[in-house]
């Protein structure tokens, strides 16, 4: 019974700070970068250039106290997660046609290819001269996501077993029921990460819109006019909402995926 307690405790005092380890670090890592801007703020010494973390802090929780805050934040984040949404639709319907067709896949290769060619810059440019400033973000986050989502899904079909299409073939399963068990297992991951990782290139180019667009109500405007009026703090403030989001919807989109994940590869196996 000694043995057994002292073995838990040993156990204990290795397992617990292994658990929590990667945690403190991290916050120690954050503690770190922060302790340094603010010797870099207090050396600089002019709050115009570079601002101390406790100015930014207040102003911060300033902004977040607002209703004017919320409203441009949500807007911002619907026309982001639209462009998303439109682009992952768009995208997988393009995958599944240049699976079914070679002259289809033809037709789409330029078209792609150009799209991860030009600048995001230029896009915003041109679509500024075509589109209204109010849906240049959902735009340009549907042309990020859209090459993306196609060439992953693409790569799903391609990655497809031989052996499971053939035993398919063999025993005259419907089209649905071969999608269902052979192409199914084999797109899900290609899929699910390209989804993780277009949300990110959607919400970092969707922000670049709104800063050259300027719609009226946006994050990126705010950003825009704090450089224009040399309000550093809210420059500061506003870029790190900008990274908060982001790393929260990264969060959001890993635990939805793990989710539809795991649901989707049970649906497959029965």
């Amino acid at each position: 019974m000694k043995i057994s307690t002292t073995r838990d405790r040993i156990q204990g005092k290795i397992t617990l700070p292994s658990v929590w380890r990667g945690t403190v670090l991290r916050i120690a890592a954050v503690l770190f970068w922060i302790l340094l801007w603010a010797v870099a703020a207090h050396k600089v010494g002019l709050p115009v250039l570079l601002p101390s973390p406790l100015s930014v802090a207040q102003r911060l929780v300033q902004l977040c106290v607002t209703a004017d805050f919320w409203m441009t934040v949500f807007a911002s984040l619907v026309r982001i997660l639209l462009g998303f949404f439109c682009g992952v639709l768009f995208g997988t319907l393009l995958a599944v046609m240049a699976w079914r067709s070679d002259i289809a896949q033809e037709m789409i290769r330029p078209m792609l290819g150009v799209l991860k060619a030009t600048p995001v810059a230029s896009f915003i440019i041109l679509a500024l001269v075509w589109i209204d400033t109010q849906i240049l973000a959902a735009v340009i986050s549907f042309i990020m996501v859209l090459p993306l989502v196609y060439h992953n899904v693409r790569e799903g079909f391609d990655a497809a077993d031989t052996k499971l299409l053939e035993m398919a073939r063999m025993f005259e399963l419907s089209r649905a029921k071969t999608f269902r068990y052979c192409y199914l297992p084999a797109i899900l991951p290609f899929f699910l990460s390209a989804v993780s990782s277009a949300l990110g290139f959607a919400w970092k180019s969707g922000i670049a819109a709104e800063v050259l667009g300027r719609p009226a109500r946006a994050i990126g405007k705010q950003i825009y006019d704090s450089k224009i009026y040399l309000e550093t703090v809210d420059l500061f403030a506003w870029t790190i909402v900008v990274i908060l989001m982001s790393v929260m919807l990264e969060k959001l989109m890993l635990w939805l995926v793990k989710r539809i994940g795991k649901r989707s590869m049970k649906v497959a196996e029965k």
